[in-house]
Parts: C-alpha cells; sequence; structure tokens
C-alpha cells in the first residue's frame, strides 16, 4: 500500500496531522541542509564545554519547550549582540572624551599667554 503525500500547511502542521515526533521525522539530504545553513547564515563549529553548562541548558530547554542546540544559540547571539553594543558605547565614549581633550588643548595652545597677554595690553597702552 502505497502513503498518500499530505499537503503541507501549517493547520496540518499544527495539528500534527504531519507528524509530531521523532518517528515522523527524516533527516534531510545534505544539499538542503547546506542550503537551509547558507541562507540561515548558519556555520557549524565544534566546541568543548562544561557537562554541567550542556546539563543546565538540556533543562532550561526542556523546561521552554525547545531543543537545547537552538537555546544555545539564541544565548550566544543574545550574549554576542549585548557585548558588541557595550564595546562601541564604550569606545564611542572613548572617542568623545578624546575630541573634547584635544579641544581643551587647542584652546590652551592658542590662548596667550600671561606674560605675552600683558606685553601685549602694554604695547597697546603706549601705541594710544
Amino acid at each position: 500500500m502505497k502513503k498518500t503525500k499530505k499537503p503541507g500547511t501549517a493547520e496540518a502542521w499544527d495539528s500534527g496531522e504531519l507528524g509530531e515526533n521523532a518517528a515522523s521525522a527524516k533527516v534531510a539530504p545534505g544539499q538542503t541542509a547546506q542550503a537551509i545553513n547558507d541562507a540561515l547564515g548558519l556555520q557549524m563549529i565544534s566546541i568543548r564545554l562544561p557537562k554541567s553548562v550542556i546539563e543546565d541548558f538540556k533543562v532550561i530547554a526542556q523546561i521552554e519547550g525547545v531543543g537545547y542546540q537552538p537555546l544555545m544559540r539564541t544565548a550566544l547571539i543574545r550574549f554576542a549582540e549585548c557585548e558588541a553594543k557595550r564595546v562601541m558605547r564604550e569606545y564611542a565614549a572613548q572617542r568623545e572624551f578624546d575630541k573634547k581633550a584635544v579641544k581643551v588643548t587647542d584652546s590652551a595652545e592658542k590662548a596667550p599667554r600671561r606674560s605675552e597677554a600683558r606685553i601685549d595690553h602694554a604695547t597697546e597702552q603706549k601705541a594710544a
């Protein structure tokens, strides 16, 4: 008996008609998996983590109803975004500080020294 293909609608997925367990899942062909990774900008890496961290993510993922690896990916993305913002804020603050320091230095160099100001004032009085 040949299985008939069920239409892949959102309702069929939501109702579980198209499968809700590992028995109804199958591995995508390598080309499909690579196309998905390329479209999402994903790159596979290998990393060693403490077992306790992995177990913590598994517990959190189970509570949240998601897989632990996507949860780890989300956590890393959030961390990287926050750190990038923090670094950029610090960089911007340093640039602003440097600009102000240059303005103060420039002003100090352009301002006449007290002795020069006295000489100029004395010269103006003699000329008048």
